[in-house]
């Protein structure tokens, strides 16, 4: 089995955050640059089934500037047998359509039986790659799933809901996304590192991958871009015995209730 798992480089988010006020696209040098932390939870459940007896080989596959790399490098001294990377300056702030076709073709170029992916990115948040990739790819996926497990003829999870969970299952191949509430990526050890030195690490562009990043455009527009704006004091209440009517007035008249 060929388990492909999406990684991602981002600023840290423990760092400082900031917008581009002129292209409207994410500072990332106003921070270290780490592995999303999603995402490095999808390479655990990927190495542990390796480990636990299951005839996999684990792939990390991301799409990024020139300095993931190194991410991939450190991200390779969990367990993976190999990477990819696909860099191309064309793809310099692509959304999520351009995101999810470039993906899906990288896949279909290296092959799998399962793609793992993080449910949302800590630095877009969108949550919805990893469903795009699987429609693209014409496969079934089960997103969010808090549990996974993978066997060598499908994958079967849990997922949370309203007032209880989803069980779910799909036959392979098929793309799955995790949450946080799945087990933490290990730290890597010595052995780890140094073997992760000499794994192999293939770039591709997308002229590999047979995608024009031009075909399809506009694919999004920005309209503007601007910072929060400061946060404001809240509007206090005295209370002489009128607090509860006044509270009350606040409400109805901020629609609240």
């Amino acid at each position: 089995m060929r388990i492909l798992v999406l990684v991602k480089e981002v600023p840290d988010s423990y760092g400082e955050r900031r917008l581009n006020l002129t292209t409207g696209r994410a500072d990332r040098e106003a921070s270290e640059k780490v592995l999303d932390e999603i995402t490095g939870r999808a390479v655990e459940a990927a190495v542990s089934f390796a480990e636990s007896g299951g005839e996999a080989e684990v792939q990390l596959l991301t799409m990024g500037p020139a300095s993931a790399e190194a991410m991939l490098r450190k991200t390779l001294a969990m367990g993976a047998d190999g990477a990819y990377h696909v860099v191309d300056d064309r793809l310099a702030a692509a959304d999520m359509t351009l995101t999810s076709e470039v993906l899906a073709a990288a896949a279909r170029h290296i092959g799998f039986d399962l793609l793992i992916a993080g449910d949302a990115s800590s630095d877009g948040a969108a949550g919805i790659v990893p469903a795009m990739v699987a429609e693209r790819l014409g496969v079934p996926h089960l997103t969010s799933l808090d549990e996974l497990q993978i066997a060598e003829s499908g994958v079967t999870g849990r997922r949370a809901t309203y007032g209880g969970t989803f069980a779910l299952s799909a036959p392979l191949p098929a793309v799955v996304s995790v949450t946080e509430r799945m087990p933490d990526p290990r730290f890597p050890g010595f052995k780890g590192i140094m073997s992760a030195k000499k794994k192999p690490l293939e770039t591709l562009t997308l002229d590999d991958l047979g995608v024009d990043p031009q075909a399809d455009v506009p694919r999004s527009i920005m309209l503007s871009v601007s910072e929060t704006p400061p946060r404001t004091g809240g509007e206090k209440i005295t209370d002489e015995g009128d607090a509860g009517r006044q509270l009350a007035d606040y409400l109805a008249q901020e629609r609240l209730v």
